[in-house]
């Protein structure tokens, strides 16, 4: 599946509600599935993981789609190496 289809199939599951229940709104959530995908690393619990990954990439895939950007094209930022130095892997100092 295509980061395209995968939005738009989410925006076919949950946009209406989303968002009515609005961006700000919809944020929050994003973050307490952000703070459960910590808990799963935390963990080390592989199947736990791979849920919160989903349901964080779902949740932005949401409110990517109530701010009108498609993520497809919003990662090509990355698709000629590192935004910064362009190279890959990234070459740039480390900063903490």
């Amino acid at each position: 599946m295509q980061i395209r289809e995968f939005q738009k199939m989410i925006e076919a599951q949950y946009f209406e509600r989303d968002s009515k229940r609005g961006m700000w709104k919809t944020f929050t959530w994003f973050s307490e599935e952000v703070g459960e995908l910590a808990r799963a690393l935390l963990r080390e619990d592989k199947t736990s993981q791979e849920k919160e990954f989903a349901d964080c990439f779902a949740w932005l895939a949401t409110l990517a789609s109530q701010a009108g950007v498609d993520l497809e094209e919003a990662v090509r930022k990355y698709e000629n190496g590192c935004p910064r130095c362009r190279q890959t892997p990234c070459a740039c100092p480390f900063v903490r």
